[in-house]
């Protein structure tokens, strides 16, 4: 490798890194807030409302606002929406940490679920038009590594911030470590990030990002309270009035796009079913992760009376398993490529289905949990990648930042799905049991495992689909040359 090659190869190193650095802190702040909900309890005087409310404001502003991000950074620049996204994000995280009221504190979430919103989606885009062929599918494996290791972080993060009290301070610091971390990266994308330069600024569509907002709106809420709260009238009523939203969006976008207009989604892309498919694919094998963090923690912290340190670090096999199995993908033989994302989803469901015989078993091993929890993981790395490798391969670059909002708004929908309905499942098979302890918690974890293991069956139906239609319409032949 000559010298030009060395610069060039570290040029992008430090692309990659700072894109992924941005999709790390926004993802660890999903996850940091909700070992450190009794802090902030004791610290502010919330309700049991107001605490649902710290975690979900975030969650929520977050998924209604992923396309409309995504389509900013087609109209501006991916390059500015991150900066943007990131200022905003990291100045609301200072006020969080400087939060006087619960009130305020949940305002202060939703500002900051916000600037996610406008950042995340810029990293996928500029990972596709930054690079091309290996170093795509590398770049690719390596997003998808930073998913699962910032999600698992962020518990261990503000356990670890939280037990340390630092100067007396209680929960503040998982909000207020983001100012230092997120100037960093801020400077950092200022010098590195290269300008794209075919930014054509076009007319916003507002109908568009109304009606689908309200849509996920009247569809998220009622998922994340809802099992919290014993699903009341108003949650289904919820559900049920976020159809015709959906609906209007739908028309509008239609109309948009036959009057030669720039949608804020473009529906054509969901119509291949390479994508249709694959996303789902991908939501279903998301939602059982998201998922498994929470039980998981229920699992280990309530069950088996573990801290919230230890059940943080119980993931560690599933992450460092996770990006082997993503980075693995490179080096797969082209022929095998269109079945790699079934073949892992259903190493997945049979890691599940492991874990559920031994909880059933009454196995309750951590060395167990540790390696069946590993093969989950490596499962995951190999699937996921090979399907964001996929969906991101059958779009042209001009729609890359409508692929990377579609993906980063199935991913936060599936979390929330994925949550409340293993949870209310997890919570079910618990008071089935009708025994306390590290028995109910086995019986309860070994309920939900079947059921993730079910899921990932699913999610290897649907990548396997997705294969099949992408080689019969000559798609993959695109991806072959990534």
């Amino acid at each position: 490798m000559n010298f030009q090659e060395r610069a060039d190869a570290r040029r992008t190193a430090s692309v990659l890194t700072v894109l992924l650095m941005g999709v790390f802190i926004a993802n660890v702040d999903v996850a940091v807030v909700n070992v450190a909900t009794p802090s902030i309890r004791e610290g502010l005087g919330a309700s049991d409302s107001e605490l649902q409310l710290v975690i979900s404001a975030y969650t929520l502003s977050y998924a209604m606002l992923l396309v409309t991000g995504a389509r900013l950074g087609a109209t501006h620049g991916y390059r500015r929406l991150f900066m943007v996204g990131l200022g905003l994000f990291t100045l609301a995280s200072g006020a969080c940490g400087l939060a006087w009221r619960a009130d305020v504190l949940i305002g202060t979430r939703v500002v900051q679920g916000i600037g996610a919103a406008l950042l995340v989606p810029q990293v996928l885009t500029g990972i596709q038009l930054n690079f091309t062929g290996a170093a795509r599918t590398r770049a690719i494996g390596y997003y998808a590594l930073a998913l699962s290791i910032s999600a698992a972080l962020g518990q261990v993060l503000g356990g670890a911030l939280v037990a340390a009290n630092l100067f007396g301070s209680g929960w503040r610091p998982i909000f207020l470590v983001n100012l230092p971390i997120g100037a960093v990266v801020m400077v950092a994308a200022w010098r590195i990030l290269p300008v794209h330069r075919e930014v054509r600024p076009q007319r916003l569509d507002l109908l568009g990002m109304g009606t689908l907002s309200l849509a996920v709106l009247l569809a998220v809420l009622p998922l994340m309270l809802g099992h919290t709260r014993h699903w009341p009238a108003w949650t289904w009523l919820s559900l049920i009035a976020s159809v015709a939203p959906f609906v209007a969006f739908i028309i509008v976008e239609r109309r948009i796009e036959r009057r030669g207009g720039h949608p804020l989604v473009n529906l054509s892309l969901l119509a291949q079913r390479t994508i249709g498919w694959g996303l789902a694919a991908y939501g279903a094998a998301l939602s059982t992760y998201f998922a498994l963090l929470f039980t998981l923690a229920l699992y280990l912290q309530e069950g088996l009376g573990e801290s919230a340190l230890m059940s943080g670090i119980a993931l560690v096999s599933w992450v460092l398993a996770f990006g082997v199995g993503g980075l693995a993908l490179s080096r797969l033989p082209r022929r095998m490529l269109p079945q790699a994302a079934p073949f892992g989803f259903v190493i997945l469901a049979a890691a599940y289905g492991a874990v559920s015989v031994s909880m059933f078993s009454a196995q309750s091993s951590a060395a167990l949990l540790f390696v069946t929890l590993g093969f989950g993981g490596f499962g995951t790395g190999v699937g996921l990648t090979a399907i964001i490798r996929a969906v991101t391969a059958a779009v042209p670059p001009r729609h890359a930042s409508d692929m990377s909002g579609l993906i980063s708004m199935t991913a936060q929908i599936a979390g929330v799905v994925g949550v409340a309905f293993f949870g209310t499942v997890y919570f079910s098979g618990a008071e089935a049991a009708g025994r306390a302890g590290a028995t109910g918690a086995m019986h309860a974890f070994g309920i939900v495992a079947t059921f993730f293991a079910l899921t990932a069956l699913m999610a290897a139906a649907a990548a396997w689909w997705s294969a099949g239609y992408s080689s019969a319409s000559g798609t993959m032949g695109a991806i072959s040359e990534l």
